[in-house]
């Protein structure tokens, strides 16, 4: 720690992302990026920003108002460009939704005491579930928002009647890291019962493409329902950071104001022409997205068959253990052997690793040292 920085920054506990490595080549199921290319429609869509007068318009700032991306993710998902705010990758979004919907505490210690606000505080927490995306939290302590974490059920399940009564809830449809989703509509008694206290649903679809419910088409129903996206992972995009949300247009124009209050020009002119031509050119995405399923499907099935416990996932990732084999000696095995995994060393997580879907080929790699090490370790 530095003696200049503020109590916040000492308080927080940042976001640890999966490891990137430099040094060695490794088979890469520790991020959830997608195996497959993007669509050669965004990639030309780029590539013409490029060379339109040997890139010269790159010397001029982007659109603030990203209209022609915001208009084609509206006609991708039946909704209007004014109920879409764009940004820096979904984790962007996520972090302005917590400033812009949740109340803070006016101060350090209700949130960083797990939720606990002091005497006579009449405001109450953002509810999440105990085991979800990491980064919830450290918005929350970010924004000095008071949070309080919903444990999951024994199989990993989100039992929503837990979530009642609420400063406003914040779930990720389907989960992260565990995978397992939840039918959209019944997220929707939450949203109604949220909404008659004026607070706001936020619906992280991060993984939807893989399998989920999106409850998109019900915004307009519930003005204080707000979904997330990114196109990290179903458009194959991580690398170009490009996120958004969809909500009613009151919900947009808050995001913006809080965006405005730190920088207006969160997108740059690459990222908007690749995103707009990415959401429209659904039929590649669905047919890559599917051969990702398909994938996990076959994996899940041959993980099953050597006895490991695997949970339903309609995301791209995997999230196993092997009963006789700790979930950390089972990543330093697979780490050894050149593929990489996520660990989270946490309590019900400890055991568990979540294994992102390759291609055919790398699952292959992966199943073989996974019956390999059950043969020597378990």
């Amino acid at each position: 720690m530095s003696i200049f920085w503020n109590q916040r920054i000492k308080a927080l506990d940042p976001y640890v992302p999966g490891e990137q490595p430099r040094d060695r080549n490794f088979i890469k199921l520790n991020t959830n990026e997608n195996p497959y290319p993007p669509s050669p429609r965004a990639v030309e869509a780029m590539e013409r920003i490029l060379k339109e007068e040997k890139g010269s318009g790159l010397r001029l700032y982007p659109d603030p108002l990203c209209t022609e991306f915001r208009e084609a993710v509206a006609e991708a998902y039946a909704v209007k460009p004014e109920e879409v705010f764009p940004g820096n990758g979904s984790d962007e979004v996520l972090a302005f939704a917590f400033g812009a919907f949740f109340e803070s505490s006016g101060g350090t210690a209700a949130c960083f005491n797990h939720g606990v606000l002091p005497e006579n505080d009449k405001r109450l927490p953002v509810f999440f579930p105990d085991i979800t995306y990491s980064f919830y939290s450290v918005y929350a302590r970010l924004w000095e928002v008071p949070y309080k974490t919903i444990p999951l059920a024994e199989d990993f399940s989100i039992d929503l009647t837990a979530y009642q009564n609420a400063g406003g809830v914040i779930i990720p449809n389907p989960n992260a890291p565990t995978g397992n989703a939840l039918p959209a509509d019944d997220l929707l008694p939450l949203a109604q019962s949220l909404e008659k206290n004026g607070r706001v649903l936020i619906v992280d679809e991060a993984y939807t493409a893989f399998g989920g419910q999106s409850i998109v088409p019900r915004i307009t129903d519930h003005p204080n329902l707000l979904t997330v996206h990114t196109l990290s992972k179903s458009a194959s995009l991580a690398g170009l950071r490009v996120g958004f949300a969809i909500g009613n247009a009151p919900l947009v124009k808050g995001l913006f104001r809080i965006r405005d209050s730190f920088n207006s020009y969160t997108m740059d002119r690459l990222a908007l022409a690749g995103g707009a031509a990415a959401v429209l050119d659904k039929s590649y995405y669905d047919k890559i997205n599917r051969r990702v399923m398909a994938t996990r499907e076959r994996s899940a099935a041959a993980l099953l068959a050597m006895g490991f416990v695997v949970i339903p996932s309609k995301a791209n990732f995997l999230f196993v253990s092997f009963p006789a084999i700790s979930g950390e000696t089972l990543f330093h095995a697979l780490r050894d052997r050149g593929i990489l995994v996520r660990h989270f060393n946490k309590p019900r997580l400890t055991n568990y690793l979540r294994v992102s879907i390759g291609t055919d080929k790398d699952m292959d790699i992966f199943l073989s040292a996974c019956k390999a090490i059950v043969k020597e370790k378990g």
